[in-house]
């Protein structure tokens, strides 16, 4: 056992340029001359260093950059950390594996040209688990992504690393994807706002496009939701999807009050845990305090959902097990982890069954919008229980017990990732009695509903400010 097993809480927010500043108000203090971009680089690498060895959460450091002269975006001179599953011009990307020696990024993926757009500053890239595949960012052979709150804890995954520096305050905002609940799971692991936007709302990586079902979107994880907000409404400056209504910059919260499902239970029958009702019940309270009506819901989806996600889920390791060879050299898939591994076999098993398993998930929107009928939003547990000790997941775990472990645990957001609909992660109010954790609750809604969702988190936070690690 390592000294850094030892349950503690991380955090390097200190009196030097970055300051408690979220991305917004540090963006502000650049803009008023307060501070300067290259200053509050600098202390954000220093910052990043401090918590490294503690936290784990870098993949690749690229230092502080060059100041760019004349850079625009609501987020100029904010430094930020790119997720290593997406090409950043100049950098490898890794992918979380041990299978294969990344390349060196020849161009920014789209993506990471949106996000560059903001006018954020990268300092380099975040762990994730291999592929994404996994809840926490644990390894085979290597030292986890642990979490600030308490280091004995896991971060969550597959958004780990990012979660886990931004939690600590090593910078504010960091880039992070979700494929079955990968923003969000890390963000309520870590006290964080998570938004998974609609599909298509920002723009896809090009491997994404050519599945039967795109389940992945790009966005940040934060420690206020304007910045959240902020974000979305540079990334849609950028570029915007004429097929879907414009959110805009959003403010702050709407006068007009919402009818508010409340499914403090799985879709797929998954007990929740107490403390995570707890958490969930009190948001319900405050949203019926605040003039909402919240009503129970029942999101019939169909009874072999599970089964059809883990299946489409072990589809994804099979094909990059087959074309693994153009992600770096020397890619070898017997040197995926054992969760790879075992997703791909277990497809293998059930393979001729694919078009059934895409067919009947396409179909989740049928059941998905029947929830919504007089109905603006779900509100949920992100997790069916509170944040595990690290190696409770690990894939070292024997497989069987492995999966259900996980199933046991992510059992609210891959629906949206499915459907592709919106869902945002923020802080219940309190913390766990064990362990001193947060809890993450959730807000979904139609395509297109971000609007909305931003605006009843912005009422909440309001309504009961965010803990922060800080002030433990």
């Amino acid at each position: 056992m390592t000294a850094f097993e030892e349950e503690t809480t991380v955090h390097v927010f200190r009196d030097d340029a970055l300051g408690e500043h979220d991305a917004v108000g540090l963006a502000e203090a650049i803009r008023r001359g307060e501070v300067g971009a290259q200053e509050a680089a600098r202390d954000a690498v220093a910052r990043v260093r401090d918590v490294e060895g503690r936290l784990n959460a870098v993949q690749v450091h690229a230092g502080a950059p060059a100041p760019v002269p004349g850079a625009d975006g609501p987020f100029a001179g904010v430094p930020t950390f790119v997720k290593d599953n997406t090409d950043y011009l100049g950098l490898p990307t890794g992918h979380g594996s041990e299978a294969f020696t990344p390349r060196t990024a020849r161009r920014h993926a789209p993506f990471a040209r949106q996000l560059v757009s903001t006018g954020v500053s990268v300092l380099g890239k975040t762990r994730l688990p291999e592929f994404g595949f996994s809840p926490t960012t644990e390894y085979e052979g290597a030292e986890p992504v642990r979490n600030p709150w308490n280091t004995g804890r896991s971060a969550g995954g597959s958004s780990g690393g990012s979660a886990a520096l931004v939690a600590a305050g090593a910078v504010p905002i960091a880039h992070a994807n979700d494929g079955g609940g990968s923003i969000r799971i890390p963000a309520a692991c870590c006290g964080l706002v998570g938004l998974k936007p609609t599909r298509g709302r920002v723009l896809p990586n090009a491997q994404s496009r050519r599945l039967p079902i795109d389940l992945v979107t790009d966005g940040i994880v934060s420690r206020s939701v304007r910045d959240t907000a902020v974000f979305l409404a540079a990334a849609e400056t950028h570029w915007r999807n004429p097929k879907l209504p414009p959110v805009g910059l959003v403010e702050g919260p709407a006068k007009r009050r919402l009818r508010i499902g409340f499914l403090p239970d799985s879709p797929s029958g998954v007990p929740t845990d107490a403390a995570t009702r707890a958490a969930v019940t009190e948001t319900a309270e405050a949203l019926e305090r605040l003039g909402h009506t919240v009503e129970p819901v029942e999101l019939a989806v169909d009874p072999r959902f599970t089964d059809d996600f883990l299946s489409y889920w072990g589809l994804l390791s099979f094909l990059i097990g087959a074309t693994g060879r153009t992600l770096g050299a020397g890619f070898d898939r017997h040197r995926m982890d054992p969760l790879s591994r075992g997703l791909r076999e277990t497809y293998l098993e059930h393979w001729r069954g694919t078009p059934g398993v895409v067919r009947r998930l396409k179909r989740t929107r049928e059941p998905y919008a029947a929830a919504f009928r007089g109905l603006d939003a779900i509100l949920s547990p992100v997790l069916a229980h509170t944040t595990p000790p690290l190696g409770h997941l690990n894939p070292t775990v024997p497989y069987p017990t492995l999966i259900e472990r996980i199933l046991a645990y992510v059992a609210f957001t891959p629906v949206n990732n499915v459907v592709g609909t919106p869902s945002i992660s923020f802080p219940a109010a309190g913390v766990t009695a064990e362990g001193g954790l947060p809890v993450g609750v959730m807000l979904s809604g139609r395509p297109g509903g971000e609007r909305m969702l931003l605006e009843a988190a912005f009422e909440l936070e309001a309504d009961r400010p965010f803990r922060r690690i800080q002030d433990l």
